[in-house]
């Protein structure tokens, strides 16, 4: 009987799909892990000061979204329940395209930490995913963006 070791990139990719129940696969020309963006999960990226600031106010809140920080681009992204049917306003996008902050589309894939991505720095976990259960509805995310980047002088 023949045995296959599992490289580092399966076992964790397996571990995404197992533990978290996060609809990951592995891209074969990159060997990216990827998280399926739509029915069970959605994400909000934005640059990292905002992101820890939104962290900051949802874990006042006590919530917990699990964070992805890619360092060098100095991006969080946010990882969440799925999108309303409903979607975004064009007032609420255009809010959030001024912060710089971005919501995945249904249908897009964000990438999530490899063992190699960890080792190298390139792309880690703020905040792992504890279970299936501790993600964040999307808007509470998104509200929590809205209110750190609103303007503190507003006219009346």
């Amino acid at each position: 009987m023949t045995t296959f070791i599992d490289s580092p990139l399966e076992v964790r990719c397996l571990q995404y799909r197992r533990e978290f129940h996060m609809p990951a696969s592995i891209d074969p020309t990159s060997r990216h892990i990827l998280l399926h963006i739509g029915t069970h999960f959605g994400a909000v990226a934005m640059p990292a000061e905002l992101g820890e600031q939104v962290q900051h106010k949802l874990g006042q809140a006590q919530i917990a979204a699990p964070v992805v920080h890619h360092p060098r681009a100095r991006r969080w992204t946010f990882i969440t329940g799925p999108a309303r049917p409903d979607g975004l306003t064009t007032a609420v996008s255009a809010e959030l395209f001024r912060l710089y902050a971005t919501v995945a589309c249904t249908g897009s894939q964000v990438v999530l930490p490899s063992p190699d991505d960890e080792r190298t720095g390139y792309r880690v976990w703020v905040l792992p995913p504890a279970s299936a259960t501790t993600m964040p509805p999307l808007n509470v995310v998104i509200e929590a963006t809205l209110a750190i980047g609103a303007p503190k002088n507003r006219a009346l």
